[in-house]
């Protein structure tokens, strides 16, 4: 395998599959199965997902919410999809440690870096929730700073989208698809590929973000196994 520890980030919106809200069975299972394929080819897998399935602190500000208030509650909509992962995972006999940057005893353990590899290392797959912990950052910003933390290989943003484009490939046929990018340029050109303090802290610490396309079903191994698919970008 080309990858032998990596940070997972998923997008909370990812496991709606085609309802409107919350969390859809059936595309939870499909990506822990995804997870269970990887982890048995002795991978190092953390986690950190996002919660805008259930609540998006900046939707909730537009609406009238206290930004903070608003951010907290979006940290605590991504430790419900953490725990959702969880349970999934261990229903498919994936051994897991939960951990979050919110301390909410007894649900789970504060994180941090050590205890991260700790488990890691044990053999299990390690689900960081609660976002950073603090307000006006981004589930973004949360996976760069623990793909860092636990000197992860690569962030893999796993996306519904094959990749980085010129432009909204959903909306814009002619977009063209990065194979490769340097962070440098992905910037010159103003690429919306994860938030800017996410962007910058995996700039600073030299690490690589890998975008794919999650929804297709063996993609994950695939990038992990190091076939040329997604867009790396990198320094």
């Amino acid at each position: 395998m080309k990858y032998k520890r990596i940070l997972l980030k998923l997008s909370g919106e990812a496991l709606m599959g085609n309802k409107s809200y919350g969390i859809e069975p059936e595309t939870l299972s499909v990506y822990c199965q995804q997870i269970k394929q990887v982890v048995e080819s002795n991978v190092q897998v953390a986690i950190v997902i996002g919660g805008g399935n259930i609540f998006r602190g900046l939707q909730g500000a537009a609406e009238g919410f206290d930004r903070v208030q608003g951010d907290y509650m979006g940290m605590l909509a991504t430790v419900i999809n953490s725990m959702a992962l969880q349970a999934e995972l261990e229903k498919q006999g994936v051994p897991t440690k939960l951990l979050s940057g919110l301390n909410i005893d007894p649900i789970a353990e504060s994180t941090s870096g050590r205890k991260a590899v700790d488990n890691l290392n044990g053999g299990k797959v390690v689900i960081i929730s609660g976002g950073t912990g603090n307000p006006f950052f981004t589930t973004d910003s949360a996976s760069a700073l623990r793909a860092v933390e636990i000197h992860a290989d690569v962030l893999l943003k796993g996306t519904r989208v094959d990749g980085v484009y010129t432009a909204d490939p959903e909306k814009d046929p002619t977009a063209v698809k990065f194979d490769r990018l340097t962070f440098d340029e992905a910037y010159s050109k103003q690429l919306k590929i994860m938030d800017m303090t996410a962007f910058t802290l995996c700039r600073e610490n030299n690490m690589p973000i890998l975008v794919f396309d999650m929804n297709t079903k063996g993609n994950l191994f695939k990038v992990v196994s190091g076939e040329n698919i997604g867009t790396v970008v990198s320094n």
